[in-house]
């Protein structure tokens, strides 16, 4: 009675979209067992016959057999799922500065269209959790509304930026979650070069979620970079009760953030990888000193922020830092999956580094097109190999 009940609440084609969303990511296909247990982390336990029976159905108008028990979408259903017309290219606007490429796009999308053995390094910050950057909370938070984002309040006369709250994701958020990364990094995989250099921005929440994504899709996790910074999040008192618990804080402070580290296998050994592949380690801020795995920071000022309006813009001193280090030669391209206002691609241009972005939010676009000359010329941003 119970699981009946359960299922006859499901909104109208939750199944359907589940299955759909599965594949979507999954051009080659995926076993039939594979399919059922996504679906089940994405909305709940789901019962196997309503999945084999919805394939079965539907098999030849949105789905194929791409070998026995393996199920895959057909191509023109694939593109409607990931929301790009069928006579849609895979990027609909691009623009270019310098040495830099950005692309208005879906970066799964995007990826799959790639040549092998093209990108040599990636540094990224991601949507930390797919929900706070979904189309419904984005409206929130540009509204003031915020949403799952919270709205600081004012501190000593100035406006604190938005946080995303991500104690606030279900279990099945953060299984999304997994589910994206391991997909976006088997993506990524055949892109890159043998010991490029993956840098992925997260937190301490959320980064055991991230990395192990990562590493089940095949990249080696090499550690993480400390971004040292003190940000606003955390230390406070209890909620409501902050003068019953005035010695309390209910989270410590955050005073640093992780950038995970993750390496493709290299091509041999290092020094192999390095000749033919020009990566496979960190360029030195000196010849005399290795590149450090903790990079002073600050919080992002506001006059870089007025040049380029992102809740999670990072300052041009550390992106320029890592950015230089991620390339042991100097040489190679650089690619930002989820740029943003494209502050990556303006590091790399201000060190001088080929690179690419990738953005599917055409406000975002619009902003990165904006302010990516002006973060590339931006004189505070200037390189003081703050890599310790």
């Amino acid at each position: 009675m119970n699981k009946l009940s359960a299922q006859t609440k499901r909104r109208p084609g939750e199944v359907r979209d589940a299955i759909v969303s599965v594949l979507s990511t999954r051009p080659n296909g995926a076993p039939l067992q594979a399919i059922e247990q996504h679906v089940a982390d994405l909305i709940g336990s789901a019962a196997r016959s309503s999945v084999r029976s919805y394939l079965r159905l539907n098999t030849s108008s949105l789905f194929v057999r791409t070998a026995r028990g393996y199920y895959g979408l057909k191509i023109d259903t694939r593109l409607r799922a990931s929301k790009v017309a069928e006579s849609r290219p895979v990027y609909c606007r691009s623009f270019s500065f310098g040495k830099a490429l950005l692309f208005e796009a879906d970066c799964l999308n995007w990826l799959r269209e790639q040549r092998p053995n093209s990108v040599h390094a990636v540094v990224t910050d991601p949507p930390y959790g797919l929900f706070e950057y979904s189309s419904e909370q984005q409206e929130k938070l540009r509204s003031g509304k915020g949403g799952v984002w919270r709205i600081p309040p004012t501190f000593d006369g100035a406006q604190r930026a938005p946080l995303p709250r991500f104690t606030v994701l279900s279990p099945q958020d953060l299984r999304a979650l997994e589910l994206f990364f391991a997909d976006w990094a088997s993506l990524l995989i055949p892109v890159l070069v043998p010991g490029a250099n993956v840098i992925v921005a997260t937190n301490p929440l959320l980064s055991y979620v991230v990395s192990g994504a990562l590493a089940r899709a095949g990249l080696e996790r090499r550690g993480e970079i400390v971004r040292l910074v003190m940000t606003m999040r955390g230390g406070d008192r209890p909620k409501a009760a902050h003068e019953e618990f005035a010695d309390v804080s209910v989270m410590p402070r955050s005073m640093w953030e992780p950038w995970l580290l993750f390496r493709k296998p290299l091509d041999g050994r290092a020094q192999d990888n390095l000749r033919k592949w020009g990566t496979g380690g960190f360029r030195r801020p000196a010849q005399d000193k290795p590149f450090g795995d903790v990079i002073a920071s600050a919080p992002t000022h506001k006059s870089e922020r007025e040049l380029a309006p992102h809740p999670s813009l990072k300052p041009q001193q550390f992106l320029r830092t890592l950015v230089r280090g991620v390339l042991p030669l100097g040489e190679g391209v650089i690619l930002d999956p989820f740029c943003g206002a494209g502050s990556t691609l303006a590091a790399a241009e201000a060190v001088g580094y080929p690179s690419i972005g990738i953005e599917k939010d055409p406000l975002y676009f619009d902003t990165a097109k904006k302010a990516l000359p002006k973060l590339a010329a931006f004189k505070n941003g200037n390189i003081h190999l703050l890599s310790l």
